[in-house]
């Protein structure tokens, strides 16, 4: 009992101290706010990339071309050992006259061309479309096929797949850092606005030092102060977030520009970065007070 009547009188002070320096609290509260915004936007934009690439790698597919006169014994025979190369993830087979449909679909003038070939007349190949469990594995996966008998041709894009995933991995790991740093500086700009705050009541915690106070009790009040002014710095970036981004979802209909740059989902996407910001301006509230009442006023 003894221990929730201390920790009640540390918030009910903290809330009192806070609205008894309102001016100092409020720059404390703004800078977290910037701050935070800015963060929030870095993040949406990391995650957001970072799903714009993976879509990418998941469409990428290598296409087997088989022979033109393949018996359908020998196509089995070679989807049998597509299914057992290790990274294979799924394939779908389509026919010459499947692929002969979708192009007269496509165009008059293949329609002109190709309505009186039937399968035996036609020169088309019949195709699997394999995609892989890993990006870095297609071109083994690629290889292996392509040894297979029966298959004449396959594609996926060699060369320019290779150089895609190697940008998408650097703008994965760039995305990271910004994010990252963006967090580091965050910290330390709010640290360090809290620490003006809290020097210029360094008399009040001379008072606190001479009637007797520990340190640990000195640095608790400051600690939750910091913690509170984190809650209430967050809350606007959590509202911005929150709204924000679901409008931009709604009214691009989940996309940027293009279909094929297509957006995440607002939920519970944005819970989770409310909750990563929420917990940043607790975090560096906290720190703040605690690095101030230490470091500053070597307690």
């Amino acid at each position: 009992m003894k221990a929730l009547r201390i920790i009640s009188r540390n918030i009910r002070d903290s809330f009192k101290s806070v609205f008894r320096n309102f001016s100092l609290s409020l720059a404390s509260i703004s800078c977290i706010t910037i701050t935070l915004i800015v963060v929030s936007i870095s993040i949406i934009l990391s995650y957001n990339v970072n799903n714009f690439a993976e879509n990418v790698e998941k469409d990428v597919t290598i296409v087997v071309f088989l022979d033109t006169n393949i018996t359908p014994e020998e196509k089995d025979d070679v989807e049998d050992l597509i299914k057992k190369i290790e990274g294979v993830d799924t394939y779908t087979y389509q026919s010459k006259g499947e692929i002969a449909k979708e192009m007269m679909e496509s165009s008059d003038v293949f329609n002109n061309i190709m309505s009186s070939w039937d399968d035996e007349a036609s020169p088309l190949q019949s195709t699997f479309q394999v995609k892989v469990k890993n990006i870095e594995q297609i071109g083994d996966v690629a290889k292996k096929i392509k040894k297979l008998d029966h298959v004449g041709t396959v594609k996926y894009g060699e060369g320019m797949v290779e150089q895609l995933v190697s940008v998408f991995e650097i703008v994965k790991k760039v995305s990271i850092g910004i994010v990252i740093a963006l967090i580091v500086v965050t910290a330390f700009l709010i640290a360090n606005t809290i620490k003006i705050t809290i020097f210029s009541r360094k008399r009040e915690i001379e008072i606190m030092r001479l009637v007797g106070a520990s340190n640990i009790n000195i640095k608790i009040p400051f600690m939750v102060e910091g913690l509170i002014l984190g809650i209430l710095g967050a809350i606007i970036p959590i509202i911005i977030t929150t709204y924000g981004y679901s409008a931009l979802y709604n009214n691009f209909d989940g996309q940027l520009f293009s279909p094929f740059i297509k957006l995440l989902k607002p939920e519970p996407f944005i819970f989770y970065v409310s909750l990563v910001l929420l917990v940043i301006g607790i975090l560096v509230g906290m720190f703040g007070s605690w690095r101030a009442v230490k470091k500053y006023l070597k307690i």
